[in-house]
């Protein structure tokens, strides 16, 4: 008889599950592209333009997959994410701000703005979350798009100076009452200057690693599960003793401070940071949205894809002027359909079904 010797290597690869061969797949596919692109950038191959967007990217990708542990994991849909992504971007360039001259190690800066602005971003999970996910639908939509309105509205319109005396906060210049010595750090409708230029290429690709990490495993384990059936059937996961506010909120609350995390990749890349639609309001809320819808509703790996390729190609585009954007929306319809690329087997099935449907009728009569 044969003995079949296999080796620990062969066992161990055979007993991979699909979920963990998919994740691996995905790692392996964002390494690579960082390889590429840090290997371009050393040898002179990447313009300074095609740079430029490398950081932003990685804000996209990670803002995408957030909202998608949201909108694909859980089921819910929520049109505010843009205004997590507002107080972890403000929290951390306050922080980066006033510590900019105590702690002069960029790295450990860095990190503590990553980590106030997560808290901070979570605590706003937390308290909006609290009353919001009792709703669904549509009616969770507008009062999350609400909140991310409301935090761009507040932002601009604080003020917040220091001096010797301790922190100043008003809602104008002329009310803060500040010493001839006194700095306004957040000015309104200004915003913040003077955050630290610190975020790079490697600071991203390190930031949507650990992203990736914590929604890949949260999605594999038992409480991915729970939330999962939450999002398939919420009678039957109620039944079975499952806490629905509890997983929905423990989501919200991951979901907002990752999104913080992206603010702060994002204000760090920026000399001036200002609260305006385009950034930090209804418009970057849908954006993002968008990439997730495209990418597939709790498909990571189509996230990264749909926002490295939509946040992307405009600029790589421009050059082609009044033709750039009709040649953009032909490729947001295009991935669409290949995103649900079962569309034309299932009408063929239909129409199979529909011209056999009929074929029996008439044989009937």
């Amino acid at each position: 008889m044969d003995r079949k010797n296999n080796s620990p290597l062969e066992k161990k690869s055979s007993s991979l599950r699909p979920t963990t061969k998919k994740n691996l797949i995905t790692y392996a596919m964002v390494i690579f592209f960082f390889v590429l692109f840090q290997t371009l950038s050393a040898t002179g191959n990447l313009k300074h333009a095609h740079k430029a967007l490398l950081v932003p990217v990685c804000t996209s990708i990670i803002m995408a997959i957030s909202l998608n542990l949201v909108v694909g994991v859980l089921g819910e849909l929520s049109l505010g994410h843009a205004g997590f992504m507002c107080i972890g971007a403000f929290c951390g360039s306050f922080f980066s701000v006033l510590m900019k001259d105590v702690i002069t190690t960029t790295w450990i800066r860095l990190t503590l703005a990553f980590i106030v602005a997560a808290v901070a971003a979570a605590v706003a999970g937390i308290l909006i979350g609290i009353p919001v996910l009792r709703l669904k639908g549509d009616y969770l939509a507008i009062v999350t798009l609400a909140f991310g309105e409301i935090i761009k509205t507040v932002v601009n319109t604080l003020y917040i100076g220091k001096d010797a005396n301790g922190f100043h906060i008003a809602m104008s210049t002329a009310n803060l009452g500040l010493e001839p010595d006194g700095k306004i750090i957040l000015n309104g409708p200004q915003g913040i200057s003077g955050t630290p230029k610190n975020s790079t290429f490697v600071i991203g690709f390190i930031l949507v690693m650990i992203t990736l990490f914590i929604v890949t495993n949260l999605m594999d384990s038992r409480t991915g599960r729970a939330i999962m059936s939450i999002r398939d059937n919420r009678i039957a996961a109620e039944s079975v003793g499952i806490d629905i506010t509890k997983y929905k909120l423990l989501v919200f609350t991951i979901s907002a401070a990752i999104a913080g995390c992206a603010g702060v990749l994002y204000s760090h890349n920026l000399s001036s940071l200002t609260a305006t639609t385009n950034n930090f309001g209804y418009n970057m809320s849908i954006m993002i949205l968008v990439y997730v819808v495209l990418g597939g509703l709790g498909n990571i790996r189509g996230s990264i894809i749909a926002a490295t390729v939509l946040y992307a190609l405009p600029e790589l585009l421009r050059g082609l002027k009044d033709y750039r954007m009709l040649i953009y929306a032909i490729i947001l319809i295009v991935m669409m359909i290949v995103n649900n690329g079962s569309y034309f087997v299932q009408l063929r099935e239909r129409l199979s079904i529909k011209l056999k449907s009929g074929k029996n009728k008439k044989e009937v009569a």
